[in-house]
């Protein structure tokens, strides 16, 4: 789909100063490479990580490209590539997914109160990705802040549950955690690639950005520098839940197994004494007692209890 401004016309591409490609055919990549004379890179090109393939000016025109965070198919966050091609005349964008900030500065287009060039089309689609990805922060920090009251909740530490109850809710927590890493670092990448792009346009863009962009340009380096040293602090705050949540799920399966080890150690005294006076020998002094039976009995209980008084007195119970 292709998408021009000021109008927001696909028609009107001699007027315009910003083209929007949204999965783009080869006939459009076409007729706007021929029209304002230019490559417009296709997805793998895009998707190359290497920073020369990914920060490039060559006759006035600069070529970059950055991650964004989007939707994929299944509804989950995914990275996909967005390019960026920006000429003295034209900004061409060429993305392949849906994205809110595009959204969002298309719908501004319309009321009519939105850039007014390509350089400052460029920087409105900066500023308005960072404030998505601040948004997405957020909303991660939000799910940590769930996932650290659950694993740390004083309610939860005096009910007591059963070990596969608790399990299952500990696991619960730490899938969430981690889904909620995945999420950061995914952000974080994109923001960095965007970092890049606005340190690289008032360098090598021609003609030169006047003061005030060069100041939005900066504004949004500044952005991107706290929302690094938030994200920084949320991944060890992320790590710290699953270490804890790993910990306790720990200390409740080695509760099982300490319990296993009394039990089973209590129970040898016991079977030794069944075992000795289960044996078929014709003389057993035991065996005419009167209270030979009951004897063996008070042997087997207290030959019980007096390993399990140990582990109490030890406070290993």
């Amino acid at each position: 789909m292709l998408r021009a401004y000021p109008n927001g016309s696909s028609e009107a591409l001699d007027r315009a100063w910003w083209i929007d490609l949204h999965d783009p055919t080869d006939e459009e990549k076409a007729r706007i490479a021929e029209r304002f004379r230019i490559t417009v890179p296709d997805r793998a090109a895009l998707s190359e990580i290497e920073l020369s393939s990914r920060l490039r000016s060559l006759e006035r025109v600069l070529y970059m490209s950055a991650p964004l965070v989007a939707r994929d198919e299944d509804g989950e966050d995914a990275l996909t590539p967005v390019g960026f091609i920006l000429s003295p005349d034209v900004l061409v964008t060429v993305r392949f997914a849906a994205s809110g900030a595009f959204e969002a500065v298309h719908e501004e287009m319309g009321r009519g109160d939105a850039p007014k060039s390509p350089a400052e089309a460029l920087i409105r689609l900066l500023e308005e990705i960072v404030d998505r990805a601040a948004d997405r922060f957020e909303r991660a920090a939000e799910k940590v802040n769930n996932a650290s009251r659950a694993v740390f909740s004083q309610e939860a530490g005096k009910r007591k549950r059963r070990l596969g109850r608790e399990t299952r809710r500990l696991r619960g927590l730490m899938v969430q955690a981690g889904r909620t890493s995945e999420q950061l670092v995914r952000v974080r990448h994109s923001i960095l690639s965007i970092a890049r792009i606005a340190t690289f346009v008032p360098d090598r863009c021609e003609p030169k950005l006047d003061k005030e962009l060069c100041d939005r340009l900066a504004s949004i380096n500044h952005d991107i520098d706290s929302l690094d040293q938030f994200e920084q602090t949320l991944s060890g705050r992320v790590q710290f839940v699953l270490d804890a949540a790993t910990g306790f799920l720990s200390i409740e399966q080695n509760d099982v197994v300490k319990v296993l080890t009394v039990v089973s150690v209590a129970g040898v005294p016991p079977v030794l004494v069944v075992g000795i006076y289960g044996m078929n020998f014709h003389y057993m002094p035991e065996l005419s007692w009167g209270w030979g039976y009951f004897y063996a009995l008070a042997l087997v209980v207290i030959s019980t209890i007096v390993p399990i008084a140990w582990f109490k007195w030890r406070d290993w119970l």
